[in-house]
């Protein structure tokens, strides 16, 4: 693989960020590194969404035009990624000159070859979608499923896109690329929702949502958020409609996978590929569609009072950096699947993973190393061993679950090699070999851990890219080795370490230590 472009959704400014969206960024951002360990030339799209009738509202609530809550709430968004150590190539915002350019010139280009008309339209419209809903697609009670509100009798004058001349190309493309949608059982959600699919309003008037893009020629409307919100994606490589586009986007598009979550998939797998069909635009490469984030195992709610800020957890358990929250989401559900974020499970999890299990592993063997051996690594320390293979046999393991999206299931593999190196210290322990003065023994059981060391430093970069070059520096192991080049061969000979570089990677969440309320 030569380039690897990702994306995220853009993020609805009414509001600061939550933890689902938190998960979604660090999801994507722990592929986003693991792909850069993979190959020479990365990028990483994420942003905010700005028009839409809601900010109209919010902000006409508080008081302040739409743009300044916009430019308000995006700087949320991006404090909030910045503490997350998410590390996006760039940050678009649809309020951006570029993006309201290049979407009128979409919009005018499809309009002009006849994709786009004019059309007369009532239809039921949900405020919290942004979207018209039909009659099956609300609950018996006629709500929204999502919101539970009843949307809105709506009639308008709009232009609408013919999405259903492009059905049975879509629906070609799921059948014959079956990994187009990830996970695989998503795509017979989308092909049935594509069975009584309709063209769709992609414009408002003016006179019901004057904050959006104007259509050009046509002062009375805007555009609809779709052909908006979703040519972000391509509008921040500089794509260009009516000609040469930038070089950045002949370089990244199509994009090897776009992240989502489950709610919006229809809009990604349905209107995304139908307008870039009508464009002569190559498709994304795949569409990961990620679940949703229960808190208590409660659906997460104003009402309820259970919505969580990221940063706030940082902040409650004194994490200094982001790396065991980053952890603790990224390995919070199965591909594809709904996550669970508790307090207590958080401090349960990454206590035993990060902590006791690989800090601690690291940090005792490198003082037995000073302890019995200044140090110092001798030559004849450096062996091969079984455990090795072990080692190489986790890297390709952990690049198959990462070619699947599979976060969690990959870290499950580095747990597993560092509990059987915990057991391979157990087992061979190196303190009675020393006081048997079995030193060189001693010293090859030590080395041979340190060298597994510098293999799980690379693989738990991606979650946890503090604690990963914490571990690199001490093993004076170089992190930017690709996992191609990974091996079991990188403890030098000669003096390593001393005992006051010695520190622990990660400190329990309820060490005295690490609680610096206890400590006061």
């Amino acid at each position: 693989m030569e380039r690897f472009y990702t994306t995220t959704a853009i993020d609805y400014v009414n509001g600061a960020p939550h933890i689902g969206h938190a998960y979604e960024k660090i999801l994507t951002d722990v592929i986003y590194r693991h792909f850069s360990q993979r190959c020479e030339d990365t990028y990483f799209l994420t942003g905010t969404d700005e028009h839409g009738i809601k900010i109209q509202k919010t902000s006409a609530a508080q008081g302040m035009s739409p743009k300044e809550l916009c430019d308000m709430n995006a700087q949320k968004f991006i404090d909030g990624w910045k503490a997350l150590d998410i590390n996006y190539s760039q940050f678009i915002r649809t309020t951006d000159a570029q993006h309201e350019a290049i979407v009128q010139k979409i919009f005018d280009k499809l309009l002009k070859q006849g994709d786009i008309y004019k059309h007369s339209y009532t239809g039921l419209y949900c405020q919290g979608c942004e979207a018209f809903l039909s009659e099956k697609d609300l609950t018996e009670d006629g709500l929204c499923p999502d919101h539970l509100k009843k949307p809105e009798e709506v009639s308008e004058e709009n232009y609408f896109f013919k999405l259903t001349k492009y059905k049975d190309a879509i629906i070609k493309h799921i059948k014959t690329n079956p990994d187009f949608i990830v996970p695989s059982f998503r795509a017979n959600e989308v092909i049935n929702q594509l069975e009584n699919i309709e063209d769709i309003s992609v414009s408002r008037a003016k006179s019901n949502v004057s904050w959006g893009i104007p259509v050009l020629g046509d002062d009375e409307q805007v555009i609809y958020v779709w052909i908006d919100a979703l040519s972000n994606y391509i509008t921040a490589l500089g794509y260009n409609p009516d000609g040469e586009s930038e070089e950045k986007f002949n370089k990244y598009w199509p994009a090897n996978v776009q992240v989502i979550g489950k709610d919006i998939l229809k809009f990604h797998s349905i209107y995304w590929p139908a307008f870039l069909m009508a464009l002569d635009l190559p498709l994304p490469k795949q569409i990961l569609a990620h679940g949703w984030i229960t808190i208590d195992q409660t659906k997460m709610s104003k009402s309820l009072g259970n919505v969580i800020s990221p940063t706030g957890v940082l902040e409650s358990f004194n994490q200094e950096i982001p790396d065991a929250l980053r952890y603790y989401m990224a390995s919070a559900a199965p591909c594809g699947k709904d996550g669970n974020y508790s307090d207590e499970d958080f401090k349960e999890k990454v206590n035993a993973h990060l902590a006791n299990s690989m800090g601690n592993l690291l940090n005792r063997t490198l003082s037995m190393l000073v302890k019995y051996f200044d140090g110092d690594v001798k030559a004849e320390f450096k062996i091969k061993s079984d455990l090795f293979d072990k080692a190489i046999e986790t890297v390709k393991a952990v690049k198959h679950h990462f070619d699947y999206y599979e976060v969690q299931e990959a870290a499950q593999k580095i747990n597993e090699l560092v509990d059987i190196t915990n057991k391979y210290v157990t087992d061979n322990a190196p303190w009675t070999l020393a006081k048997e003065e079995k030193m060189t023994e001693c010293g090859q059981v030590l080395t041979t851990v340190l060298e597994i060391m510098c293999v799980v430093s690379s693989l738990i970069y991606p979650y946890c890219p503090n604690i990963a070059k914490a571990m690199a520096e001490q093993l004076s192991y170089d992190l930017n080795t690709k996992l191609d080049n990974v091996t079991c061969d990188n403890i030098s000979v000669g003096h390593l370490i001393d005992k006051e570089n010695i520190k622990p990677v990660f400190l329990r969440m309820d060490s005295e230590l690490a609680d610096k309320s206890k400590k006061s």
